[in-house]
């Protein structure tokens, strides 16, 4: 196991929950761990990502502004923070890496992904 999320649940619309990637290998600082979702009957879709040194993030434009990245160094863990929560945010949430770090938002750059971790947001 390189990467694990956690953090899901069954939370209400316009709570916040947050996630959690941990991490288990040595990472380099140019790597990006990115987070994705996947809702029934949909296909998977970025989120976001974050260079492991932490000097860029980036976002979907669906959840600027209400998703957070970061990392947290002494947890050696990427987190999401998800705020504001809508029914259409249920999902189950993945963490992934991208070696190369480049092309954040293709899912072909990731070559490890995270078993999922399951939000169910109730309105």
């Amino acid at each position: 196991v390189q990467l694990q999320a956690s953090g899901g649940g069954l939370v209400q619309a316009g709570d916040s929950l947050k996630l959690s990637c941990a991490t288990y290998v040595t990472i380099l600082r140019s790597t990006l761990i990115g987070w994705f979702r996947q809702a029934p009957g949909k296909e998977r879709e970025f989120l976001g990502a974050l260079t492991w040194s932490g000097s860029s993030t980036y976002y979907a434009d669906s959840v600027k502004g209400r998703f957070t990245i970061s990392r947290d160094r002494a947890r050696n863990t990427v987190d999401l923070q998800m705020n504001s929560l809508k029914p259409e945010d249920t999902a189950v949430y993945y963490c992934a890496k991208n070696p190369r770090g480049i092309r954040y938002s293709s899912q072909d750059e990731y070559d490890y992904w995270g078993q999922g971790t399951l939000v169910t947001v109730s309105s």
